[in-house]
């Protein structure tokens, strides 16, 4: 996945958001790739991602789901209405479970796919793992936003 163009990088290159944007040198920077009736990504956390020892932080946790489940959601989106651009998602609810501790140590490896759609909105449920065992778990309900709305086009 390393020389393949992510999400992220094919339809938002200047997108300065906390978790998905490639260009916030200081974010967590996620890439997001099709893989069948999924969405995954790998990503490496730093020590300043801990929250104790041993521990990626819950909220950092929060955060990959979040991002990752949202640009599932647009891709899925895109593709429902035959559309050449992503629509702009927000998210309208997330509910995480930390089912263990994420571990700092490990390439972590993220998972999503839509469970439901309407025209403008799609549930995903999404996970973490790490070392084959599943360390947190989303589901969460992303949805279309019109011109006018402040989220609207973000990602150029």
């Amino acid at each position: 996945m390393a020389a393949e163009k992510s999400l992220q990088e094919t339809f938002a290159p200047h997108n300065r958001c906390f978790g998905c944007g490639p260009a916030n040198e200081k974010g967590l920077r996620i890439r997001s790739f099709p893989r069948g009736e999924e969405i995954v990504c790998d990503w490496t956390p730093q020590p300043y991602h801990m929250a104790f020892a041993g521990a990626v932080n819950g909220g950092i946790c929060g955060a990959l789901l979040d991002c990752h489940s949202n640009w599932t959601a647009a891709l899925h989106l895109m593709k429902k209405a035959g559309a050449a651009e992503l629509p702009s998602t927000v998210t309208a609810d997330f509910h995480v479970k930390l089912k263990r501790v994420t571990p700092i140590d490990a390439v972590l490896h993220l998972s999503a796919r839509v469970v439901q759609s309407t025209e403008n909105s799609a549930t995903v449920e999404a996970e973490i793992s790490a070392d084959g065992k599943i360390t947190a778990t989303c589901r969460g309900t992303f949805v279309a936003v019109p011109p006018g709305h402040p989220a609207y086009h973000r990602w150029e």
